[in-house]
């Protein structure tokens, strides 16, 4: 079973979050997510357990645990979706224009009054 860890310390490692769940039972992989740009952690990873029974007692145990200074979020991990690959996820499509940079003070609007045309 493959279970979200939220909240962990950035300072916490794989093998911190590996031991802490090996007190439950066989663990598969630990997984840190870290920043594509800085290798920094971004606080939440995955622990993968082979025995169903083992990881909902993990679950139990560690939800709500502290691990490195910080209460941790823990539950059985959903499968990624399409909707949550895209990146971005500012809803809708942006089209056509104007409403962020038109209107008025751009463009010619910039010469209508305000000074003599000689002064430009």
């Amino acid at each position: 079973m493959n279970i979200y860890v939220g909240n962990l310390s950035y300072t916490t490692t794989e093998e911190d979050l590996r031991q802490a769940f090996e007190n439950y039972g066989q663990v598969t992989s630990a997984t840190l997510i870290k920043d594509k740009f800085t290798g920094k952690s971004r606080g939440f990873g995955f622990v993968e357990m082979p025995s169903q029974e083992e990881a909902q007692a993990a679950i139990q145990a560690m939800n709500g645990a502290e691990l490195g200074g910080r209460t941790l979020t823990v539950n059985e991990a959903r499968p990624r979706t399409e909707e949550r690959r895209g990146g971005g996820g500012r809803g809708g499509e942006r089209r056509g224009g104007g409403e962020r940079h038109g209107g008025g003070g751009r463009g010619n609007d910039d010469r209508r009054g305000g000074g003599r045309r000689d002064d430009w």
